[in-house]
């Protein structure tokens, strides 16, 4: 065998190590930073130049402190909020807010995502296949409105699709025969289906609200 030959058999095993090494750690890696990047965010987000780095009470100056504290006051936020009293008064805020003029806005465009992924009115809960391009291109969704009969529309729903290796998606009116209810996948197996690009292996599952209405 040539020199040159074995050259590129060498070169050819390496770039096949490094794909596959790349392979391993590049998720882990991201998986880490992401992590890394959301501890930093919350631990920093009390001030720390109240009292100088240097001062024996300033406990904030000790890293992990500050996400301690905001996980804690988190924690004891949802757990007062389920009084009655505090509860009233959360909702007389949350009625001001959502009465005052251009801070409406934000605070109820904010307020309803994360009630979509986190609250009790979860609206990522719904996966269905949708027909929208063309009678036999179907992308993957979600139902965010059964109905959409505000809008002037009769037999209608509102369906999210998200996009693929991005945060962002689009929401279409279709109409109801349009949708096919996606019953032997979880919400989350879909939802990672349509963010990976169709890249993801789908475990079959059958969720309890669709098995309940079978």
């Amino acid at each position: 065998m040539s020199p040159k030959l074995r050259f590129r058999l060498l070169l050819s095993r390496i770039l096949r190590y490094f794909f596959q090494g790349l392979l391993i750690l590049a998720p882990i890696g991201v998986t880490a930073f992401t992590l890394y990047w959301g501890f930093v965010t919350i631990d920093n987000i009390l001030p720390r130049d109240l009292l100088p780095l240097d001062h024996p009470l300033n406990i904030l100056k000790y890293k992990g402190v500050g996400f301690a504290i905001v996980l804690i006051l988190v924690v004891f936020v949802g757990y007062i909020s389920s009084s009655f009293i505090v509860g009233r008064l959360i909702d007389m805020f949350d009625h001001i807010l959502e009465r005052t003029p251009f801070i409406k806005y934000i605070y109820s465009s904010v307020k309803d995502v994360f009630d979509a992924f986190v609250g009790e009115k979860k609206k990522f809960d719904h996966p269905v296949l949708v027909n929208v391009y063309g009678e036999d291109v179907w992308e993957m969704g979600f139902i965010t409105q059964e109905n959409v009969n505000s809008l002037g529309l009769q037999g209608y729903m509102a369906v999210y699709v998200p996009h693929a290796y991005a945060i962002t998606g689009k929401v279409f009116i279709v109409k109801e025969e349009k949708v096919r209810p996606l019953t032997n996948i979880s919400a989350g197996e879909a939802m990672k289906f349509a963010v990976s690009g169709g890249v993801t292996h789908i475990t079959e599952t059958v969720s309890h609200r669709q098995s309940e209405v079978k």
